[in-house]
C-alpha cells in the first residue's frame, strides 16, 4: 500500500462518532498515547499493531510456501488451502438501487438499501481511476492479490511511528471487504465482516486470491469503484458523482475525481457537506500522490490545490414520498410487495425491490398524472380547512393501463395535515382504503343489464316518488326485499311518472332504477357489475341488497374507472395494470403480471350504453361537462350528501373521481360547504366531481385526435329515440331566418325544401313545415318551404289544389286518378277548395 493511507479498514469512519479508536480530527493520524487517549483505547491499539504486526509476518511467509515446497507436507497442503478458491463465493448481491420509470421513460421514484447504481469502466472518466489508484493501491496492475511490498512498508511505518499510518490492503481486499459487507444478511454476518482479527483477514485474502484468479484487473477496479462507499449516503462512483456534483462519473474533472478518491478511505470524516475543511486537504494529499507517481504535473497539481470545493448537491430519497405522482408509486410498490410473482415471500420481494437494480417500465402518462393532480388540488385543496379530500384514476380502455393515480393530499403520516399514508384511488390491497360508497354511478350497470336484455331505449317504466324494496332475489335465490322501507329520490333527481331508458338516466332517477333493476333482476344487475370487474374494496363480493343499483357498496376510484372504460372500449374489460415490464441490472427481463382482457358485454349493448350515457352530458344531471369530442359518464351522489362521484370516459381514456371526508361522509357531510374560498349548498356529484373530471380529461387528452363512439344497433331505436317528446313551435308566416332561429332555440334542426306557391302567405314567407306543429322527438329536423307568392295571374295555391299531372311521354296514358293534398293542419276551412 501507499504513504499517507491512515488505514485498511472501509468502516473505519464509523469511528469519527467518537467510539474507540476514533480519528481526532479528520486528516490526522491516530495517535495511541496522546493526552486525549483513553486507557481502553490504548489497549486496543497495542493489540491492533500486535494483529498487523502478527499478520504481516504470517503472510509473508505464507507468501514464501509456493517457492519452498521442500518444508514438508504440512506446508504444502497449507498453501493448497490457501490458494483453493473457497467453496459459496459470490460476487452477486451488491446492492443497487431500482428505478420506477414512467410511460415516457423518465424517473419517478427509487427504491434502495443503498443509493448505488453500477456502471461499466469506460463509463468511468480515466481521472477517476488514475485518482483512486493514486492515493489507494498505486503498484495495484502489477502485484497479486497480496502486495507484499505495501505491506511490508505499512508494518515498519506502523512499528516504528506507534500509530496506524499505513494500511496494507490491496484494492482487491478493500473489494472484498466491501462484497463480504453488502452480502451479509443478518447483524452476526455483518460484526464478522467488520471484525479486527486475523482470521478476518485470511479469510479476506483467501477470497481476494480467487477474486484475481477469475476476473481481470479491469474489471476488479470496475467493481470496487462501483462497491465502495462516498459518503452522505451514496455508494458506488456514478450515484456519488450525482450526488455531490449532479453529473454522471464519465464527466468529473481532476478536482472532483480527487475529493471523491480521497473520501474512500474515511467516508464520514472526509463527507465533504460535513467537514469540507478535512476533504479539501485529503483531495490536495491525492494531487501531491498523483504528481509523485507522474499520473499529473506539479504544476496542475499545485493549481488545482487552489480550487475551492464546488458542489452541487443532488438528494436522491428512496420510496414514493419524493416522488412526482407518489400514490401511483404506491400503487407499484405495493404491487410488487404483494405479488407472489416477485418472490415466494415479502422479504424476497422487499429484497428484490430495494437491491435489485430493477428498472420498473410503468404505464404512467405524466400528461394525464400533472392534469389530474392539478384538476384535483384546484377544487379541493391538500390543507383545505373542511378536511375534505379527493381522489381521481384514470384507466386506458381497451388495455387496463393506469394512466394517473392521484389523491389530493400529500404522502405522508395522517396525523400531519394535508397528507395521508392511504391511497383513496385503489383498493384495499394497494392502498389500505376500504373504499367508499359509489351513488349513482352504479345506475350504469344496471342499464347495460337492461340494455343486454334487449330493451330498446324507448321502453318505460313509472318512477314513484316513493319505491318499497319488494319481490327482489339474490343470486343465490334469496329473498331480499324489505317491505317495511321506502325509498325516494335524491335531491338531483325527480319521480312522479313514467321514463324512458335515456330519460331515466339523463335524470338520474333513484325510483325508475329501482324499477328497472326489478324488471331486469338483482342477480343479473350484480352479475353484469361483476363481469365489468367490480368488487368491495376490501376485496370481498359486492353485496347484494335492493339498493344495489344505489350504490351502497363501497368501491374504490380505480375500480369504477376501469369498469367504464370497458364501456368506451366497446365491452372488452382490462384488469388494471401498472406495470410494462421489468428488468433486472444484468437487463434480463422478469415475470409481470399478465395483461388481462375479456370481452364481458357485446359490442352493440356497449355502444347503447355510451349512446345513452353521453346524453347526461348534454341533457342530463352534468350537462355542460362534455369535452368538445364524444363523451359519456354518470354523476353520483350518496344519501346525505356524505360524498360526490363522477366516473366518465371517451373511447381513448376513462376516469372516475370521489370528493368525500376521510374522518366519515355520514358524520361530515358536504353541505354549506366551502372549500379555501369557493363555497357550495350541498354538493352533488355535478358540482366537484364533475368539473374536475373535465378538467383533467380535457388536459389528459391535450392535443391527441378524439376518437368517436359506435351508432348503436337500430333494434335499440324500435320503440323510438327515447328522448321525451316537445312541441315543435308554429313557424309559418315567419321570414325564413325568423323561423330557423325559433326552431333553433327550441332544439331543432332546420333545413330548406324547394319553394311553394301560397295565397296565404307572402312571399319570401314560410308556406309549409314538415313535420307540422305537434309533438316530436327533441332534435327532429324540420323541413321549411318558403312561398313564391300567389303564382300566374291569383291561381291557386299548390296547396290548395291538385298538382299538374306531369308531362307524359307520347304512348304514356294518363292516370285515373288525381290525388288532392290533405287540408293544412291549422286550416280553418278544414279542406282545399273546390
Amino acid at each position: 500500500m501507499l504513504a499517507g493511507a491512515e488505514s485498511d479498514d472501509p468502516d473505519a469512519g464509523d469511528d469519527v462518532s467518537g467510539g474507540p479508536g476514533r480519528v481526532h480530527g479528520p486528516g490526522r493520524p491516530r495517535g495511541f498515547f496522546s493526552a486525549s487517549t483513553t486507557r481502553a483505547e490504548k489497549a486496543r491499539a497495542v493489540r491492533g499493531l500486535g494483529t498487523l504486526g502478527g499478520l504481516a509476518g504470517f503472510l509473508v511467509a505464507l507468501m514464501l510456501l509456493p517457492a519452498a515446497c521442500t518444508a514438508g507436507i504440512g506446508a504444502r497442503d497449507t498453501a493448497d488451502w490457501f490458494l483453493t478458491e473457497p467453496e459459496g463465493l459470490s460476487t452477486a448481491g451488491v446492492p443497487q438501487r431500482s428505478r420506477v420509470l414512467s410511460e415516457d421513460g423518465r424517473t419517478i421514484a427509487t427504491f434502495f438499501y443503498q443509493n448505488r447504481v453500477d456502471v461499466p469502466l469506460e463509463k468511468i472518466a480515466p481521472v477517476v481511476r488514475k485518482a483512486v489508484l493514486a492515493i489507494e493501491d498505486s503498484r495495484f496492475y502489477e502485484h497479486g492479490a497480496i502486495d507484499v511490498q505495501g505491506t511490508l512498508r505499512a508494518l515498519a511505518s506502523n512499528v516504528s511511528s506507534g500509530e496506524v499510518t499505513q494500511g496494507g490492503s490491496g484494492i482487491t481486499q478493500q473489494y472484498v471487504k466491501n462484497l463480504l459487507l453488502t452480502q451479509a444478511d443478518s447483524t452476526e454476518e455483518r460484526e464478522a465482516a467488520k471484525e479486527i482479527s486475523a482470521a478476518r483477514k485470511i479469510r479476506e485474502l483467501r477470497y481476494a486470491i480467487a477474486i484475481e484468479k477469475r476476473f481481470p484487473k479491469d474489471e476488479i477496479l470496475r467493481r470496487y469503484l462501483n462497491i465502495a462507499y462516498y459518503g452522505d449516503g451514496a455508494y458506488g462512483i456514478e450515484a456519488a458523482s450525482r450526488h455531490y456534483f449532479s453529473k454522471h462519473a464519465s464527466e468529473l474533472d481532476l478536482a472532483e475525481a480527487t475529493l471523491l478518491a480521497g473520501v474512500i478511505r474515511y467516508p464520514y470524516a472526509y463527507d465533504p457537506t460535513q467537514h469540507a475543511g478535512a476533504a479539501l486537504q485529503r483531495r490536495n494529499v491525492v494531487l501531491n500522490r498523483m504528481a509523485e507517481l507522474g499520473m499529473i504535473g506539479y504544476a496542475e497539481a499545485e493549481k488545482t490545490k487552489k480550487l475551492p470545493i464546488e458542489l452541487d448537491i443532488q438528494n436522491m430519497r428512496s420510496g414514493c414520498v419524493a416522488s412526482e405522482a407518489p400514490f401511483f408509486c404506491d400503487y407499484v410498490q405495493r404491487e410488487i410487495l404483494a405479488n407472489k410473482v416477485f418472490g415466494e415471500t415479502v422479504k424476497e420481494r422487499e429484497e428484490l425491490l430495494k437491491r435489485g437494480g430493477l428498472t420498473i417500465r410503468t404505464t404512467l402518462d405524466r400528461r394525464a398524472q400533472k392534469a389530474a393532480r392539478k384538476a384535483v388540488l384546484s377544487y379541493v385543496p391538500a390543507k383545505n380547512s373542511a378536511h375534505k379530500a379527493a381522489a381521481e384514476a384514470m384507466v386506458e380502455p381497451g388495455t387496463g393501463e393506469i394512466k394517473a393515480l392521484v389523491v389530493g393530499r400529500e404522502l405522508g403520516p395522517d396525523e400531519e395535515r394535508g397528507k395521508t399514508w392511504i391511497n383513496f384511488a385503489a383498493d384495499a390491497g394497494h392502498g389500505s382504503s376500504i373504499g367508499m360508497q359509489a351513488g349513482s354511478t352504479f345506475k350504469a350497470f344496471t342499464l347495460a343489464a337492461a340494455l343486454d336484455e334487449g330493451m330498446p331505449f324507448g321502453s318505460r317504466l313509472m318512477a314513484p316518488e316513493k319505491y318499497t324494496p319488494v319481490g327482489f332475489r339474490n343470486c343465490d335465490g334469496e329473498n331480499v326485499g324489505d317491505p317495511t322501507a321506502s325509498l325516494g329520490n335524491a335531491a338531483d333527481g325527480e319521480g312522479g311518472r313514467s321514463f324512458s331508458l335515456v330519460t331515466g338516466t339523463q335524470h338520474s332517477v333513484n325510483t325508475y332504477f329501482l324499477a328497472l333493476q326489478k324488471e331486469v333482476g338483482l342477480c343479473d344487475t350484480v352479475k353484469m357489475a361483476e363481469r365489468l370487474g367490480m368488487r368491495q374494496a376490501n376485496g370481498k363480493p359486492l353485496e347484494q341488497f335492493p339498493s344495489f343499483t344505489l350504490g351502497f357498496n363501497a368501491v374504490s376510484p380505480l375500480r369504477l374507472a376501469a369498469a367504464y372504460a370497458a364501456f368506451g372500449a366497446r365491452g372488452e374489460y382490462c384488469e388494471p395494470i401498472a406495470i410494462k415490464s421489468i428488468t433486472d441490472a444484468s437487463g434480463e427481463k422478469l415475470k409481470v403480471p399478465p395483461r388481462k382482457c375479456e370481452q364481458v358485454i357485446d359490442r352493440g349493448v356497449a355502444d347503447a350504453v355510451n349512446h345513452i350515457l353521453s346524453g347526461v352530458l348534454t341533457k342530463g344531471t352534468a350537462r355542460g361537462m362534455g369535452l368538445g369530442r364524444d363523451a359519456a359518464g354518470k354523476t353520483g351522489t350518496v344519501d346525505n350528501f356524505s360524498a360526490a362521484w363522477f366516473a366518465g370516459y371517451t373511447p381513448d381514456l376513462a376516469a372516475a373521481v370521489w370528493v368525500g371526508d376521510p374522518r366519515g361522509g355520514y358524520k361530515h357531510p358536504m353541505t354549506s360547504l366551502c372549500l379555501d374560498g369557493r363555497c357550495y349548498g350541498s354538493v352533488f356529484g355535478a358540482t366537484i366531481p364533475a368539473p374536475i373530471w373535465q378538467q383533467s380529461m380535457l388536459g389528459a387528452l391535450r392535443g391527441t385526435d378524439a376518437t368517436s363512439f359506435h351508432r348503436p344497433p337500430s333494434f335499440y331505436f324500435s320503440r323510438g329515440s327515447g328522448e321525451d317528446r316537445v312541441k315543435v313551435p308554429d313557424v309559418r308566416g315567419m321570414s325564413l331566418d325568423e323561423a330557423v332561429a325559433k326552431l333553433r332555440a327550441a332544439g331543432f334542426t332546420a333545413r330548406v325544401g324547394e319553394r311553394v306557391r301560397s295565397r296565404r302567405y307572402e312571399r319570401g314567407t314560410v308556406a309549409e313545415m314538415s313535420p307540422g306543429p305537434g309533438s316530436v322527438e327533441p332534435g327532429t329536423t324540420i323541413t321549411l318551404r318558403v312561398s313564391s307568392g300567389p303564382g300566374r295571374g291569383g291561381a291557386d295555391d299548390d296547396e290548395d289544389r291538385p298538382p299538374r299531372p306531369p308531362t307524359r311521354p307520347p304512348g304514356i296514358p294518363l292516370p285515373t286518378n288525381t290525388p288532392t293534398l290533405p287540408p293544412l293542419p291549422g286550416d280553418p276551412a278544414g279542406q282545399a277548395p273546390a
